[in-house]
C-alpha cells in the first residue's frame, strides 16, 4: 500500500459530526493504524516500518528530529490554510471536494510526523505556530477565491522544493528518507492539481509543473519560491547541450531544492 492510498484510508470523507470527531482523534487514528497492521504485513505499513528507526538509523537522532520538525511546521501551515479556507466558504461548491481531500492529506501528514517525532524518536513535536495568511493585510485568501488558489499554488510549490531540499539531511536513515520522499510525492500531486485548476479557470497559463523560474500571474512577492528553477545543469552536465532539448523543457524535468533558510524566509511572511 503506497502512502497516498494509506492517507486516503486514514482520511475518510468527513460528513457527520461524529465522523469529524473520530477523524480528528489522534488516539482513534493510531488505533486504526493498529487494525491495519493486523490485516497486512507490518513491513507494508509505514508506521510499522518507522518503529525500526532506532535500530537502523545512522543519522544523529537530534538532527532527524530537527528536520522532521521543520517539515511539520510546513504541514501545519498547509493544513491550517486549507482548514480555514473550507471554514470561510471562499471555495466554490464544485471545488470543495478537492480541497477537503488535500486538507485531509495535510492533517494526516501532521499526525504522522508528530507520531514519529514523539513516539519513535522520543522527541518533542513543534507546536503549531500562529499564522497570518493575509501577510499583514496584503492578501485576502478567505474572501477572494482566485487569491486563495494563488496562495495554495505558492504553498504547494514551496513544499515540493522544501522536501527535496532536506533529502540529503536524512539520507543516512533509509526509513526516514523513504517516508519524507513519500510525503514529497503527495505534495507534488497537490501542486499539480492546484496549478491545473488555476489554468482551467483562466487565472493563469501555468502547466502542472514549474517552467524555468516563471511565477505566471502570481504576485511578485512569490518570486523567491521559483528562484533557481531555471537551472539546466545537473550533476555538472548541461542537459540542454547533452540532449538538444530547449531550456524550458529541461527546467521542467527537475524541481530544484530549497534550503531551510529559504523556506523559512518564505513561510515567515505568513507567521503572525
Amino acid at each position: 500500500m503506497n502512502l497516498l492510498k494509506l492517507l486516503d484510508t486514514m482520511c475518510p470523507d468527513v460528513k457527520s459530526g461524529d465522523d469529524k470527531d473520530r477523524f480528528f482523534s489522534r488516539r482513534e487514528a493510531m488505533r486504526q493504524f493498529g487494525d491495519l497492521s493486523k490485516k497486512m504485513a507490518m513491513a507494508a505499513v509505514p508506521l510499522g516500518v518507522l518503529t525500526a528507526i532506532p535500530k537502523v538509523a545512522k543519522a544523529d537522532t537530534e538532527s532527524l528530529i530537527g528536520v522532521l520538525n521543520y517539515a511539520l511546521t510546513l504541514e501545519h501551515l498547509e493544513y491550517r490554510y486549507y482548514q480555514m479556507g473550507l471554514e470561510s466558504n471562499v471555495i466554490t461548491a464544485a471545488d470543495r471536494v478537492i480541497f477537503e481531500k488535500i486538507r485531509d492529506h495535510e492533517l494526516a501528514h501532521v499526525r504522522f510526523l508528530e507520531e514519529v517525532i514523539s513516539n519513535v524518536l522520543n522527541g518533542t513535536p513543534v507546536a503549531e505556530p500562529d499564522f497570518d495568511f493575509t501577510a499583514g493585510g496584503n492578501f485576502s485568501p478567505f474572501t477572494d477565491y482566485p487569491t486563495f488558489l494563488a496562495l495554495s499554488q505558492a504553498f504547494e510549490d514551496t513544499g515540493v522544493r522544501a522536501y527535496k531540499g532536506q533529502a540529503a539531511n536524512v539520507k543516512e536513515s533509509d526509513v526516514v528518507l523513504t517516508a519524507a520522499l513519500s510525503i514529497h510525492s503527495v505534495e507534488a500531486r497537490h501542486a499539480s492539481m492546484v496549478r491545473r485548476l488555476r489554468t482551467k479557470k483562466g487565472q493563469d497559463t501555468v502547466k502542472g509543473w514549474i517552467t524555468n523560474a516563471s511565477i505566471g500571474t502570481l504576485p511578485a512577492a512569490t518570486q523567491a519560491i521559483y528562484a533557481g528553477e531555471d537551472t539546466v545543469t545537473q550533476g555538472g552536465v548541461n542537459v540542454v547541450n547533452l540532449t538538444g532539448i530547449d531550456t524550458a523543457g529541461v527546467s521542467e524535468a527537475w524541481d530544484e531544492p530549497l534550503n531551510d533558510q529559504q523556506v523559512l524566509d518564505i513561510a515567515g511572511l505568513f507567521l503572525a
